[in-house]
């Protein structure tokens, strides 16, 4: 069994149109809204093997702040340019990769890829995971590179404005 938590960057400034698109920050909400779910998470006894990010500057740091919260070492995070503005088959093709010593992992990127691969993964039909949501699948394969489109069944499906 392998559980793969598939999460969109928080919320990001358009504050300086000076900065490209890989490099706008978080805005005010995205810095509130990526704690709280990283506390939710870590409620509900979320610890992932392992972290991959988007090197985008608002993904990462929407991943630096959630591993604050579920007490994953900032320091592991890792950066993957592969996943900045990827297409479905791209984000399996990083999350094949995962090594098989790990039974979880969290991924953080962009949309519309983030909702396009999860619905395909988990037989899904979110319209869009907005801003910092998070949606968790569980496969029943021994090995990363088993995963597959439609492969995939839905834990939980979570995101800031969610009333808990």
């Amino acid at each position: 069994m392998k559980i793969l938590y598939i999460i969109r960057h928080a919320k990001s400034s358009w504050k300086f149109p000076e900065l490209s698109d890989h490099d706008r920050p978080l805005n005010k909400r995205g810095k509130r809204d990526a704690p709280e779910i990283g506390k939710r998470l870590q409620r509900q006894g979320v610890s992932p093997d392992t972290l991959i990010s988007s090197t985008a500057n608002r993904a990462y740091t929407t991943a630096q702040k959630i591993a604050a919260e579920i007490r994953f070492p900032s320091s592991e995070v890792v950066p993957s340019s592969d996943l900045f503005h990827a297409d479905p088959s791209e984000i399996l093709e990083v999350i094949q990769g995962v090594s098989d010593e790990y039974h979880s992992a969290m991924i953080f990127g962009h949309n519309p890829g983030i909702t396009w691969a999860a619905n395909q993964l988990g037989n899904l039909n979110i319209d869009n995971i907005p801003t910092c949501g998070v949606v968790a699948i569980s496969f029943s394969v021994n090995r990363w590179s088993e995963l597959g489109f439609g492969k995939g069944a839905l834990m939980f499906y979570d995101y800031p404005k969610r009333i808990i």
